[in-house]
């Protein structure tokens, strides 16, 4: 169906006015598109859809296939929200990683009870990310990673062993913090170009110990980044661990984007000039996303 929709343009005209809407086809670059494109197809009743594929002259749907594809899409649901979030460029942190890991297994494993013959499937994909992300699930620094950001903190761990395994692990790692890493640079202002130095006050030394201001930290309501300012330990350690991305998307995104920029009718361009040309594009890029 796919191929004779995205092949004739008969049969895309025929599936337009039946269905009126286009069917989407299966992009191998594309995560998740093939999900997308089942999606599709298992929004259409099998009557209907039956009909075309009688039209088209290929094989009809069975019942039990039907239904096969409605809950395979019902159990990838959730780990195509997951790609999305990870592969996204706004707000995208390492320590987005194991939160969005540990809820994924566990929606996935709570969509059992409403499968007939996928019921073995959230299992299997829930055995396989464990898998695949088994040196991640215990790792220090992406632990350190999501608990320093305020959206998640200890919220996302379900044992209370594990949270306080990781409750001691961030109060170990804030007393290893030295004075400079716990404060952020200054700006130096001229004094002749402004008056705030003149008005300038000494603050009352009101540090907490590493302790203290874990346990405010995790009590502290807002999920913002801005919530980071009022604990500097905590900061600094989100700023040391949160610096990588945890998917290779963005950069796949750039590489595409330099398709655009290095055309074949620009092909004398220098390496400098390219490079200049991609990041005004790319900046363009969050500039208006940004303002929508």
């Amino acid at each position: 169906m796919w191929t004779k929709a995205n092949r004739s343009s008969v049969a895309s005209e025929l599936v337009d006015n039946f269905f009126k809407k286009k069917l989407i086809v299966p992009v191998s670059t594309r995560w998740n598109s093939f999900h997308d494109a089942l999606s599709r197809i298992t929004d259409i009743p099998l009557a209907e859809l039956n009909t075309v594929c009688t039209q088209f002259g290929i094989k009809c749907f069975t019942d039990r296939e039907y239904l096969f594809l409605k809950e395979y899409c019902i159990v990838l649901k959730p780990l195509t929200v997951a790609l999305d979030i990870l592969q996204g460029e706004e707000n995208c942190y390492f320590g987005i990683l194991l939160p969005t890991l540990e809820i994924l297994m566990s929606r996935t494993l709570a969509l059992q009870d409403e499968l007939k013959l996928t019921a073995s499937l959230p299992d299997i994909i829930v055995k396989a990310i464990k898998v695949r992300f088994s040196s991640m699930m215990d790792n220090k620094e992406a632990l350190l990673a999501a608990v320093t950001l305020p959206k998640f903190k200890l919220r996302w761990i379900r044992e209370e062993e594990k949270k306080d395994m990781v409750r001691a692990m961030l109060t170990t790692e804030c007393r290893g913090l030295s004075l400079e890493d716990q404060q952020p640079a200054q700006d130096h202002k001229n004094p002749a170009n402004s008056t705030d130095d003149f008005f300038s006050f000494e603050e009352d030394d009101c540090t907490y110990s590493a302790e203290t201001e874990v346990m405010e930290y995790l009590k502290s309501v807002g999920s913002e980044l801005g919530v980071l300012s009022q604990f500097p330990r905590i900061k600094a350690i989100s700023l040391r661990y949160n610096t990588a991305t945890p998917s290779s998307a963005p950069v796949e995104r750039l590489f595409s984007l330099g398709n655009l920029v290095l055309t074949p009718r620009r092909n004398r361009l220098s390496s400098e000039r390219f490079e200049r040309l991609t990041l005004m594009r790319y900046n363009n890029f969050f500039k208006n996303n940004t303002a929508k």
